[in-house]
């Protein structure tokens, strides 16, 4: 397999034409890129957008396959500054940008605003699969192509040497039904616990469970996590497994540049203020993964962006202001004159 074989050919083809940040033509708009729409990483978009909404400032989500084709969208998508990244995804991309033209092209100019929080892998099935190693032979759901959840199943596949029988390319929100109905054995999903794909998903603890992951190369590859007892309806004893690390990458926008890469810059360090500013409102109000949230844990061999570092200034001036209130509509004269009959004969 050649060295950007994991990424496939949807990839390779945008890797291919990663040449920077495309300025929008049509009005300057802001967005983050994040995942499904049962995942965390929307979800911790929806509070960031919540939290520029406070200062009157319009931040669009858009859902997406996740990882891999959010680090791309930071590169080529127009009016789009933020997307939600795992950092085995960045390892890969950095571990062979030396050797390979097009990966070396597509991670120049992105940046780290913020590392986020530990994403678990999830590795849900049948009661009669107790380990990694039980998927050989077995039908399995590995993520859409480009995701995330994708390059991390596929990693956890080869280097345990597990060959299951077939790697199923369907999102997990897809596999999830799939499972239940007995067409796959196994489904790997890549989220922040809890996600509401499981937390809602109606499983069956008789027949289903999560899947210890404990394989001692997995381990030092992975940080060791413990997804914790009742996380999901359907588990009701802790589970160990592995995670990854969720960050929140930007690209180097230069303030002196053109219109669309001075506002890119400006909006990144608008949010990263925010972010430094109200991490304890989105700890307290957001989903429950800010609480692990630790901004200090910057992955090594990436740099946090320019702009980014300018919003954390303290004497950034940010500019806040809440949305007015819409003005209740002046009534008409008919209205007037009812509500007089009202309060006439019935009071008021």
């Amino acid at each position: 397999m050649g060295k950007t074989g994991w990424l496939g050919p949807a990839l390779g083809a945008m890797l291919a034409l990663a040449t920077g940040p495309a300025a929008a033509q049509e009005e300057f708009g802001k967005a983050v890129m994040t995942g499904g729409a049962t995942g965390t990483y929307i979800q911790i978009g929806r509070d960031l957008a919540g939290v520029m909404a406070e200062c009157g400032q319009t931040l669009d989500v858009v859902e997406s396959a996740g990882s891999l084709e959010n680090f791309m969208a930071v590169r080529t998508r127009g009016n789009t500054q933020f997307g939600i990244v795992q950092n085995d995804v960045l390892e890969y991309l950095k571990t062979y940008s030396a050797d390979d033209p097009a990966v070396a092209r597509a991670i120049q100019g992105v940046r780290i605003a913020f590392p986020l929080y530990d994403e678990e892998v999830h590795l849900v099935a049948r009661s009669d699969i107790d380990s990694v190693a039980d998927l050989a032979g077995k039908r399995v759901a590995i993520g859409v192509e480009n995701s995330g959840t994708f390059l991390t199943a596929s990693l956890v596949l080869d280097l345990t040497g597990t060959q299951p029988a077939e790697r199923r390319k369907i999102a997990p929100a897809d596999a999830l039904p799939a499972l239940k109905s007995g067409e796959i054995d196994a489904l790997f999903y890549v989220a922040g616990a809890p996600t509401a794909l499981f937390a809602e998903g109606d499983i069956d603890g008789e027949q289903f469970h999560l899947v210890p992951i404990t394989d001692q190369t997995l381990q030092t590859v992975y940080d060791a996590v413990t997804i914790p007892a009742n996380t999901y309806p359907f588990q009701p004893e802790e589970v160990s497994g592995i995670a990854v690390k969720a960050l929140l990458m930007t690209f180097e926008y230069n303030p002196q540049g053109n219109s669309y890469q001075r506002q890119s810059c400006k909006a990144v360090s608008d949010l990263s203020h925010l972010i430094l500013t109200r991490l304890p409102q989105l700890q307290e109000n957001g989903h429950p993964k800010w609480k692990n949230v630790d901004l200090q844990d910057i992955p090594a061999g990436w740099d946090i962006g320019g702009c980014v570092n300018a919003g954390l200034q303290p004497d950034y001036q940010l500019e806040c202001t809440r949305p007015a209130a819409s003005a209740a509509p002046e009534e008409s004269e008919a209205n007037r004159a009812y509500r007089q009959y009202i309060c006439s004969t019935l009071g008021c």
